[in-house]
């Protein structure tokens, strides 16, 4: 399976940027570009070990549904989401 590592340094606690990363707002302005929603799951806030959430964007002109889980979680240090549909 392929693994893609991303290296970005930050001047900021790393609780902020851990919640940061796992915000659903902050999810959905970065995405914005591709008119993605929230369309299931946890539609607010921060998602959290075992919280599922489905997107709905356009990639690639094709509308798709994408589902998530958190499988792991050891804030503020790792999650994991993994998809599920």
């Amino acid at each position: 399976m392929p693994v893609i590592e991303i290296t970005t340094g930050i001047q900021a606690p790393i609780e902020v940027c851990f919640d940061l990363a796992r915000s659903v707002e902050l999810h959905l302005r970065s995405t914005a570009h591709t008119h993605e929603r929230v369309v299931g799951g946890v539609m607010t806030g921060l998602i959290g070990l075992n919280d599922e959430v489905t997107w709905e964007a356009v990639h690639l002109g094709v509308r798709q549904r994408l589902s998530s889980r958190i499988t792991i979680f050891n804030r503020p240090y790792h999650f994991r989401d993994s998809m599920v549909r």
